[in-house]
């Protein structure tokens, strides 16, 4: 039997293709008119619809969303929500920085849909990691440095499109740093978690967002 002809797979596949698509489009879109527009303000305010757009997608092929996945969802929300508001209130965790209003509503000065991006990094890049034939901590450690990888690349850009500033417009080493250290918990927390950490959107969503920043970065003035 080939199971590529069958009805369900047929339709499987047609939905990835889509989804993949919409993946491409909406970040192709937001490329275009943030590297090119004149009016930047009209493509950064979709940028929270983006975000939620991508987060709907990925969920959408999540296999078994059970109690236990979106336990995880908001275990890593609100790590990443904690995390930032000692950060941009004090100081101790990242640096000295503040949040623009490219990324919508905020709670103490810490947008919410920042949360939502810890959740997202989090679950691409230990998705990712997944995939490896290694132990859990060599995941851990992969999907850590993923999600630095990720920082790296959204940081040049950042603050040229009002998503956060630095004091001094200087991005601190210990950044970097504090986002290993944090990421570490947050692959620890995904590995241990009993849920399948397979997602075949999950590798071109992670590609995709990262070329988005690192080409934005590349066209900076």
């Amino acid at each position: 039997m080939e199971f590529s002809n069958s009805p369900a797979t047929a339709v499987s596949t047609g939905r990835l293709r889509l989804a993949q698509g919409l993946v491409l489009l909406f970040h192709l879109t937001g490329f275009v008119g943030l590297a090119f527009s004149q009016d930047k303000a009209f493509y950064l305010k979709y940028t929270p619809l983006t975000l939620l757009l991508t987060a709907g997608l990925l969920a959408a092929f999540q296999p078994m969303r059970g109690l236990v996945f979106w336990l995880f969802v908001a275990q890593t929300f609100l790590l990443g929500m904690v995390a930032e508001v000692v950060g941009t209130n004090t100081g101790l965790l990242f640096g000295h920085y503040i949040y623009g209003a490219t990324l919508g509503p905020q709670y103490m000065s810490a947008p919410w849909l920042i949360g939502l991006n810890w959740v997202l990094v989090t679950y691409l890049a230990g998705t990712l990691a997944a995939y490896l034939p290694a132990s859990g901590v060599v995941r851990v450690l992969v999907g850590a440095v993923l999600m630095v990888g990720f920082d790296l690349c959204m940081e040049p850009v950042a603050g040229r499109y009002d998503f956060w500033h630095w004091t001094g417009d200087l991005v601190p080493l210990r950044n970097f740093r504090d986002w290993f250290l944090l990421a570490l918990v947050l692959q620890v927390l995904f590995v241990r978690t009993p849920f399948l950490k397979r997602n075949p959107l999950a590798p071109m969503v992670y590609l995709v967002q990262l070329l988005f920043f690192f080409g934005l970065g590349l066209l900076a003035p």
